[in-house]
């Protein structure tokens, strides 16, 4: 009879456990997503960059943070880095607050709106990577691909259902009850956070990040090729919908989630499988059409189609190429190999704000997910050479 702690059923409770404080640091991701655009440009009165730059700055705050935030969780233990970052989201949700609730200046009010998406997104780091961490260390390596891909139903789910819920929160509390939601969102998991035990912190040789990320690169410029849909679609699907006198925008995101989702949940065994290179390369194509969908739809309801398939074929990017890393990496840095390929997903989501920003304004919002769907083609380019390369080194090492 097998020990009760180690039945699939316990595994995956204790692993939703801990992959939870990511989902509500991605609701706190979510929430802000339909409403903050529109507030930029109806209220300050700001460019469609600036709007963009608004959501993307969070992005890049977690990209610059990525690094540090795997290090850590090497070296002094995953749970203790949760904890800051859940503590960060409060910060972030006060300070958001006042951005808004206190009608001061456009210069103060517009540097606390930014501050507070810097805070989030430098909590996001923290919680997102040392969360898929923590898990592995207690649930063993050879779950390293249950955890990754609960931990992305966590995200996506909390994104997904933050858009809708931010837009409830706008008209029944007034636009500063998202910052009032954020900090809560992260009071609550971080006094459950100290009652789960902490995984142990491996022994090892350390390696310098820089050296970690090159390994890491070529499957994150794939990463990054995914990416982009998600952050166009996250950054200008209200404003392309609200071009076209479109309503619904934020279930878009919705129909992006819950398609991720179920390609999770009906399909947990994918990767053991068929492999991470030739999932993610079929992936990348659905991804694509998703995209090109939404580019020429002729209604709300065939971009929320197209939308969905986006996040069907985003749906195992990160696990495929995640196992794929992490067979390559030693123990002692897989929490800083995680986070380099964690990192060429926030460099591109973040980049996709301003970067699309320029492009909606010169060609139109429409053309904002042709250009995604055309890298999404790049990145199943990509990753089919890399599955070839990785089958030649295998021939190779059975030879010998």
């Amino acid at each position: 009879m097998s020990d009760p702690a180690t039945r699939p059923g316990r595994i995956t409770l204790g692993i939703v456990s801990i992959v939870s404080f990511n989902f509500a640091a991605c609701l706190c991701n979510g929430l802000p997503l339909a409403v903050l655009p529109g507030y930029v440009l109806n209220d300050l009165n700001m460019s469609p960059v600036f709007a963009g730059i608004v959501i993307g700055v969070q992005y890049l705050a977690t990209l610059l943070s990525r690094p540090l935030s795997g290090q850590l969780a090497d070296r002094f233990g995953s749970k203790r880095v949760v904890l800051c970052g859940l503590a960060g989201l409060v910060l972030s949700g006060a300070l958001t607050s006042l951005a808004i609730g206190l009608h001061a200046q456009l210069w103060l009010g517009t540097g606390l709106l930014l501050a507070g998406r810097v805070v989030l997104g430098v909590s996001a780091a923290l919680i997102s990577t040392p969360s898929c961490i923590w898990a592995i260390g207690m649930y063993g390596t050879n779950n390293t691909a249950r955890v990754m891909s609960w931990n992305g139903i966590a995200a996506y789910g909390g994104t997904a259902l933050g858009a809708p819920l931010g837009v409830l929160v706008r008209d029944g509390m007034h636009l500063a009850g998202i910052g009032l939601f954020t900090a809560l969102l992260g009071l609550v998991p971080m006094l459950l956070a100290f009652s789960r035990p902490s995984a142990p912190v491996l022994p090892g040789i350390r390696l310098p990040f820089r050296h970690v990320f090159l390994a890491v690169m070529p499957n994150g410029i794939a990463m990054a090729c995914s990416s982009v849909g998600f952050g166009s679609l996250a950054a200008f699907i209200a404003l392309y919908f609200d071009s076209l006198g479109w309503e619904n925008a934020a279930y878009c995101l919705t129909s992006f989630g819950v398609a991720f989702i179920a390609a999770r949940l009906v399909s947990p065994n994918l990767l053991p499988r068929f492999g991470g290179y030739r999932v993610v390369a079929v992936c990348m194509l659905v991804q694509s059409l998703g995209m090109l969908m939404i580019w020429q739809a002729p209604s709300p309801q065939l971009v929320m189609l197209g939308a969905g398939l986006t996040g069907l074929g985003v749906s195992w990017v990160y696990p495929g190429l995640g196992v794929e890393t992490l067979e390559r990496t030693p123990q002692a840095n897989r929490g800083a190999a995680l986070s380099a390929l964690s990192l060429f997903f926030d460099l591109a989501v973040g980049l996709a704000g301003p970067l699309m920003g320029f492009v909606a304004s010169g060609f139109g919002f429409a053309e904002v997910f042709l250009v995604s769907g055309l890298l999404s083609v790049v990145g199943f380019l990509l990753v089919m050479h890399l599955h070839r390369n990785a089958l030649r080194s295998r021939a190779s090492r059975s030879l010998l």
